[in-house]
């Protein structure tokens, strides 16, 4: 199974941002639903923000208006743009694909994760 690889994590101040990265050699996006998932200790992994195969997004209610999935214009890259970081948004930070859905449900597709830490 082709492996995504996720990029630009790293650590920043509360109120900062960053943008991550996620693709994969020869690898396009085109008919695949698209998300990013966020892995905490004593928590399973939860869906942070996801865009359908059509375009449509999904949030979840806590990165509401201060986290952006997108997609390159040529779809050999999928990014998630977060700013006014929070220390609850430190996490490591995974993406993942599932061809022809509205949704990333069980995936067909994963990278092994970005650490993203918020901190004063």
């Amino acid at each position: 199974q082709l492996q995504l690889v996720e990029s630009g994590g790293g650590l920043v101040q509360p109120g900062g941002s960053l943008r991550l990265t996620c693709a994969g050699t020869g690898f396009n996006f085109k008919n695949y639903a698209v998300g990013w998932f966020r892995q905490v200790p004593g928590k399973g992994r939860e869906g942070v923000a996801q865009m359908s195969m059509t375009g449509s997004t999904f949030y979840h209610d806590s990165v509401k208006g201060r986290f952006t999935i997108s997609r390159d214009f040529d779809e050999t890259a999928v990014y998630l743009q977060m700013n006014n970081l929070k220390s609850e948004d430190t996490g490591v930070y995974i993406c993942g694909t599932e061809y022809a859905s509205m949704l990333v449900l069980n995936g067909d597709h994963w990278g092994q994760g970005t650490q993203v830490t918020v901190s004063s």
